[in-house]
């Protein structure tokens, strides 16, 4: 992966709340430490986002995106 954005924090997914449109996703990037993040639904589903999946927190500005290898 090849990504601009200067803060990348690898972590493992513990829980994806779907919506009708938007997907909450929470990533523990260290013992204790999560972070949430809310992406669109399509976006989750592409990702293949699930609980025990392996995801980068992406933090760019005020926004956190997430990304898969």
């Amino acid at each position: 992966m090849e990504i601009s954005a200067r803060n990348t924090l690898k972590g493992k997914v513990v829980k994806v709340v779907p919506g009708s449109i938007n997907t909450e996703v929470t990533i523990e990037v260290a013992p204790g430490i999560e972070l949430v993040s809310v992406i669109t639904k399509s976006s989750a589903e592409r990702l293949a986002l699930a609980e025990g999946k392996e995801a980068y927190a992406v933090l760019k500005s005020t926004d956190v995106l997430v990304a898969v290898d």
